[in-house]
């Protein structure tokens, strides 16, 4: 099967679009009519160019408003096809689209429909040109691939079949299963779209908030599984309309594409063994068994006031590295890493970002295939010179140039800490505080669909729906992305402003990915009364939350005190109860958090954080002041 995307899914003028289409990785290209009229290259010089990026033209989109016209508006139709007829041949394709008429002068009938079909597919042949019939979610007469179907059926010819789009057939909510009693030579070409469920108009919906496989709610993989049970081996192509992506980085929104595709066929191969697919296989998707460590590059002032924090979170230095700058420290199944460096990658990610988290390294089953799979999906590998005596531990870049490492037990990998680190590698108790709960990563707000994205397509995780965090300056989406079992969450932070904390921390530290680490405990209160004997400086809550914190929970009045005294949020589910405790600000914005979650808490929080933000701002600079 060959990929390919519509154009119109792609910001940009039309060489900009071919290029990041081609760098991409995709075989062809749907040419959508406007693209091509907006361009100044006559026809057969467009074609030329799309073949020279070594992409094909798969599709010629969209011809509209034909069938069941009346005289002498159907003589007109067959006029106007004609003279897309003559421009597919200069352009160098073979198959155009027909969209379902919206004409308001289009008569029904599947047998009138059949006849125009029939009429326009011996014109086609007549060129060596094929048609495809598609059935728009709000055709007048025709809205359901099963009509369209049943109308290229009648048609009786070899060069008029179907065109299927996922969008129209699950937007209307048509079971995809009905597609597998289609005969697959009869689909000429299948187009797919995901979108988030939102109850509006189809039309309106379609054009301004469809999205890539994977990134919304729709059940696109079920409908390409029942399109690949017919035996169809033609293109797979992407045809999206969205709002956001017309604004955004052409090779970004391209790269996403083609990821998306390719892992959609992926689990296609999986679910559907039966069929026949030329797709080349990948290992699946890894599923990570915890955050191995944390990294910070840091230097100088900056460094010391870090480990003097961590020393205070209860953490204690257990070892350093034999040839580097590295200290390691520990606390419970927690590792941070401080990098000091003043050569290499970490270096270079201080000098862009200042103490900033460079690299994060994850626990998984086997580390090596994880990065295949991740190459397979466009990740950019990572490596650097290895030292004397150093493992060389697999890695692909991850959020705004970051690095993300993979430790498995089965390569060794696992004894980096014995093998690069002198000292004693043993868990220490310190305040508490057990594991990485979750990691935050903040980003501006048109990147969450793509790491989204990037997430889910390589590690075994689900999403969450997005949800609106309040700032006293703004607005913040945000979305929580985990692992089955909670080994590994992260929640992404779209800022849309740079007035809000998120945003403000995003431009001082010129797009540092993790902002906060979530560190867990199993008595917050314990952990509490130990960082107070660390020297921890909570982050101070107005008396004013938990005044209001009594009105909304049925809390005993001791318990509300306990919280009020060590500073601590909190809220509750119908599974649970969750509990939170802030560091104070430090490096331009990054923060700790102690969480301990109760019951079956699956939150974030997501209340508290309007109050959070507040107490935060109160304690960084006054706004328009200098970092120093």
């Amino acid at each position: 099967m060959k990929t390919s995307i519509a154009t119109v899914s792609v910001s940009g003028n039309l060489p900009e679009k071919l290029e990041a289409i081609a760098a991409a990785g995709f075989d062809g290209i749907e040419i959508f009519e406007q693209d091509f009229i907006a361009h100044d290259g006559d026809p057969r010089e467009v074609g030329d160019l799309i073949r020279s990026m070594g992409l094909e033209i798969t599709l010629f989109q969209p011809f509209r408003d034909f069938e069941g016209l009346p005289d002498p508006l159907r003589a007109k139709a067959f006029d106007r096809a004609e003279r897309k007829f003559d421009l597919m041949q200069e352009l160098g394709t073979d198959l155009l689209l027909v969209c379902s008429s919206c004409h308001p002068d289009a008569l029904g009938g599947i047998d009138r429909a059949a006849a125009d079909f029939h009429e326009l597919a011996e014109r086609a042949a007549r060129r060596g040109l094929r048609v495809g019939f598609e059935a728009l979610a709000w055709g007048r007469h025709v809205n359901d691939h099963r009509d369209a179907w049943e109308i290229v059926r009648r048609a009786e010819h070899e060069n008029v079949g179907l065109i299927l789009d996922s969008f129209h057939t699950l937007a209307r909510r048509i079971d995809p299963d009905s597609i597998r009693r289609i005969p697959g030579d009869r689909i000429f070409f299948v187009q797919l779209a995901d979108a988030p469920l939102i109850e509006m108009d189809l039309l309106y919906w379609s054009r301004h908030f469809r999205n890539m496989p994977g990134e919304g709610d729709l059940a696109v993989r079920q409908f390409m599984r029942a399109v690949v049970a017919t035996g169809y081996s033609g293109p797979i192509s992407l045809e999206i309309f969205n709002d956001q992506f017309r604004g955004g980085r052409p090779k970004t929104i391209a790269k996403d594409g083609h990821r998306s595709l390719v892992a959609l066929m992926d689990d296609v191969r999986r679910e559907e063994p039966a069929a026949v697919l030329d797709f080349p296989p990948m290992p699946q998707r890894a599923v990570v068994e915890n955050v191995a460590f944390v990294e910070f590059a840091t230097r100088g002032d900056e460094a010391d006031a870090l480990e003097n924090l961590l020393q205070t979170l209860g953490f204690k230095r257990s070892g350093r590295h034999i040839a580097k700058q590295l200290s390691l420290w520990r606390q419970g199944d927690i590792r941070i890493v401080v990098n000091r460096e003043t050569t290499g990658y970490a270096s270079s990610a201080y000098t862009m970002h200042g103490t900033t988290v460079c690299d994060i390294g994850l626990a998984v089953g086997d580390a090596a295939a994880t990065v295949a799979r991740a190459t397979s999906l466009g990740a950019q590998p990572f490596s650097q010179p290895i030292g004397p005596g150093e493992l060389d531990i697999p890695a692909i870049r991850g959020l705004s140039g970051s690095v993300v490492h993979f430790i498995d037990e089965a390569s060794g990998l696992s004894k980096v800490w014995s093998v690069e680190f002198e000292g004693a590698d043993t868990p220490h108790d310190g305040a508490g505080l057990k594991r990485i709960d979750h990691l935050a990563q903040t980003m501006s707000y048109d990147e969450m669909l793509s790491w989204s994205l990037f997430y889910t397509t390589l590690f075994e995780m689900r999403k969450s729906p997005m949800v609106d965090v309040v700032d006293p300056d703004g607005l913040v989406r945000s979305q929580a992305i985990e692992a089955p079992d909670g080994a590994l969450r992260i929640t992404l932070n779209g800022a849309e402003t740079h007035r809000t904390m998120a945003g403000n921390f995003l431009a001082d530290s010129f797009g540092a990915s993790v902002q906060h680490i979530a560190l867990a405990s199993d008595d917050i209160f314990a952990t509490s009364g130990a960082l107070a004997a660390c020297g921890f400086e909570p982050m101070p809550m107005s008396n004013n939350y938990y005044a209001d914190l009594a009105a909304r929970f049925d809390l005993p009045p001791a318990l509300l005190e306990r919280l009020r005294a060590g500073n601590i949020l909190y809220d509750e589910d119908a599974n649970g109860a969750f509990y939170q405790l802030y560091s104070r600000p430090y490096a331009g914005g990054m923060f700790f958090e102690i969480v301990q979650r109760t019951g079956g808490y699956g939150g974030y929080g997501a209340p508290n954080a309007p109050f959070r933000i507040a107490a935060q701002k109160r304690l960084m600079r006054p706004k328009g002041m200098p970092r120093r």
